[in-house]
């Protein structure tokens, strides 16, 4: 056999192995079991603003800075505020003084004048009574003449206020021993509620006027400075949240019936390539990303394609925003048993 007839068989020896291996592979793997979806990672993010509009005292974290939940971020300056929370909290101590004194009702030193302001005026009684008798004798006995009618008028005028002041102080000695009406306690109550309620307004106020991060994240981006007015409608910070994580990837027509949800997934990027990152398939549109014609052909069919989001696992923080991704779904036996 001449050396280029063996060069020959050899080469073509050669290729019915590797056709060879090829097939069987096909054949041990099950076509169509592995589908490789290529997207770009995707994560929520948040713009924070303040809930009041005042000036900006503090911007406490930069771009990159990762911040836990809960963390503050910036505060607004309230001084303002906290004067009148001091206002609402002493009228507050006023009103609770107010209402404790009508639920306590009178106290004895109290009760005890009442009554000794009701012997004052009966004592004021009997003597103008005592008066007006000694001038109507005096002038019975002289026919009128030892006492001017206008004395003896005064004299019983007198005696007639003398009686109204003693029923006002009996009164006011009765209103002393049954204390404050339920109505006068009940109008305290309602204006020691209100009193409150200012207080907590003022304070939750306070309260919001420190930003605080919603959640574990990373901040994107300073939009704010120390010494700008914020308002609800302009965002201090944009941040971007640690979790949920996703590869966002499209499948066509005909390779959506090859996933579904909950199938498992692993994710690779070209920076590590070599470290894989386990996954599933969380989201599947049903809806095409393009809106199909009314009449449509086999092949138009086959190109609409379909959102599909790969929620993924990186306790690490490997994937960022936008990062191109290789999505490998491999269906097994055991797997294709769907939920």
């Amino acid at each position: 056999m001449t050396k280029k007839r063996f060069l020959a068989v050899a080469l073509l020896s050669a290729a019915l192995v590797a056709s060879g291996l090829y097939w069987w592979q096909r054949r041990n793997d099950g076509p169509g079991d592995t589908l490789t979806l290529y997207g770009n990672v995707d994560i929520r993010q948040v713009a924070l603003a303040f809930e009041g509009s005042d000036r900006i005292a503090e911007m406490r974290v930069e771009e990159g800075d990762r911040v836990r939940a809960g963390q503050v971020l910036a505060m607004l300056d309230t001084r303002t505020l906290r004067l009148q929370l001091e206002q609402a909290v002493a009228q507050v101590e006023v009103l609770e003084q107010s209402l404790l004194a009508l639920r306590n009702g009178s106290r004895p030193e109290e009760i005890a004048q009442a009554d000794a302001q009701v012997v004052a005026a009966a004592a004021e009684v009997e003597r103008s009574r005592l008066q007006f008798r000694r001038l109507h004798d005096a002038s019975m006995r002289t026919g009128g003449h030892a006492v001017s009618r206008q004395d003896l008028d005064n004299a019983q005028a007198q005696l007639r206020v003398a009686q109204a002041q003693l029923d006002a102080q009996r009164q006011a000695q009765r209103l002393a021993r049954i204390g404050p009406r339920q109505e006068d306690i009940a109008r305290a109550e309602a204006q020691l509620r209100a009193a409150q309620a200012e207080r907590a307004l003022l304070q939750h106020r306070i309260d919001l006027a420190e930003l605080r991060a919603p959640q574990a994240a990373v901040v994107r981006a300073r939009l704010l400075e120390p010494g700008d007015m914020a308002s609800p409608q302009q965002p201090a910070y944009t941040l971007a949240l640690n979790d949920p994580k996703w590869v966002r990837a499209y499948v066509n027509e005909v390779e959506l019936g090859r996933i579904w949800p909950g199938m498992a997934a692993t994710v690779v990027t070209d920076s590590a390539p070599d470290a894989p990152i386990d996954g599933r398939v969380g989201f599947i549109s049903s809806v095409a990303e393009f809106t199909p014609k009314s009449v449509q052909t086999e092949d138009l069919r086959t190109t609409l394609v379909y959102e599909v989001r790969i929620l993924v696992d990186d306790p690490r923080d490997r994937l960022r925003l936008g990062m191109p991704a290789t999505v490998r779904l491999v269906a097994d036996a055991k797997s294709q048993e769907r939920p």
